[in-house]
């Protein structure tokens, strides 16, 4: 197995790096920045993140469809990646949640355009071998500067800025990583466009994608959002100021995770992989609701989770990537997405209405069992293989 890494997966990672250098800015201080200085409430909360993801995911099928019908991949990219890094620094700006709701949808429009090609671009620079091990990489550098970003901002809060100086200071990194794209990406050549008729079979599709698909679906509806995670751990003692240095430190046991979880999955298996983390996601939001949250049970049960999802990121996006077909690859990534997305609308407004008007256990309790039952999915509809 080659040692190193294409430039192509090298550069996307770097630019992945310094994308959620910018995002993580502002993430972990959105929820309350919406809820402290806008008053929102959990629901709107769950409202702002579920839309921004189902926008997001209906878009990753409609850029994967048009990758794959030859469109120019890179401009994709570069358009993608253009439109967040302009919009996200403007919630500095925002008078009431609704503005904040518009630039989010922004931000993940960009989000949408960009990512089925990227992950087609890093499938066709590796192969079955490696390919765990390059996206365990691209992820590893995204949460790298997902610890990056709160740090920073950490830093500019400690030096008397406020939250919306700091949402506008990320149009730095921002700036950066569109130049690295524009000048470290090498176009790829065209590829030859799929023909009108050459649509996705879904009785065609291998029955591990399949049942990832449908199960990654169920897991959006049941994921707890990070956003919820911030107002946990605010509640459990956790001051504003000291939220980013949760956040990094969260983002920095992904980084650790992710590669080395990629490269397993070359060896051990991508279902085995994914059956393992899935499961510790289930186990740590009973955690969640039955555990009381404050000292050091915030941080170990916010580090524990982050680790399960980093778990599974690289070999989720690798098991499509082997075995997705060869001329349709980036739809097949679009369709991953977009199931993930449409369902994470419901799912957060759903934590968001219980966290609000039943109980905040009953919301992870309701996540953990819906967890149980997307893994319970993915293992049955791969068995039929």
């Amino acid at each position: 197995m080659n040692c190193f890494l294409p430039r192509t997966v090298v550069v996307l990672g770097l630019v992945s790096m310094l994308n959620d250098t910018a995002s993580e800015m502002i993430t972990p201080l959105l929820p309350l920045f919406l809820t402290a200085t806008l008053g929102a409430g959990p629901a709107i909360v769950g409202l702002v993140e579920g839309v921004a993801e189902a926008t997001a995911s209906i878009l990753k099928l409609v850029s994967g469809w048009l990758a794959d019908h030859g469109w120019n991949i890179k401009k994709l990219v570069v358009g993608g990646y253009t439109v967040s890094n302009a919009a996200r620094p403007l919630i500095g700006f925002a008078l009431c949640w609704g503005w904040v709701l518009i630039l989010r949808f922004l931000d993940r429009v960009g989000k949408g355009i960009r990512t089925a090609p990227r992950d087609a671009l890093i499938t066709a620079s590796t192969d079955e071998y490696g390919r765990g091990r390059a996206f365990g990489f691209q992820r590893a550098l995204d949460h790298t500067g997902a610890t990056l970003g709160p740090l920073l901002a950490f830093v500019l809060l400690r030096w008397g800025m406020t939250m919306e100086h700091v949402f506008m200071a990320s149009v730095i990194p921002g700036t950066a990583l569109v130049l690295l794209l524009i000048l470290g990406l090498k176009a790829p050549p065209a590829a030859k466009p799929v023909g009108p008729s050459a649509h996705i079979r879904w009785r065609g599709l291998d029955a591990r994608v399949k049942g990832l698909v449908l199960a990654s679906g169920g897991l959006a509806l049941a994921t707890t959002p990070e956003a919820f995670l911030v107002l946990w751990a605010n509640q459990g003692g956790i001051i504003v100021t000291w939220v980013p240095l949760l956040w990094a430190a969260a983002h920095g046991v992904k980084a650790l995770v992710s590669g080395p979880a990629g490269a397993l999955s070359d060896r051990l298996g991508r279902l085995r992989v994914v059956s393992i983390g899935w499961t510790a996601r289930v186990l740590l939001l009973l955690a969640f609701a039955w555990l009381p949250d404050d000292g050091i049970t915030v941080w170990a049960l916010f580090l524990g989770y982050a680790a399960a999802m980093a778990f599974t990121e690289g070999a989720e996006r690798a098991l499509i990537g082997d075995f997705a077909p060869p001329e349709q690859k980036a739809t097949v990534f679009g369709i991953y997405h977009l199931l993930s997305g449409l369902m994470a609308l419901p799912g957060a407004l759903l934590f968001g209405v219980l966290w609000q008007w039943v109980s905040m256990s009953s919301a992870f309790l309701t996540a953990a069992v819906l967890t149980a039952i997307s893994a319970m999915i993915l293992r049955m509809m791969a068995l039929r293989n």
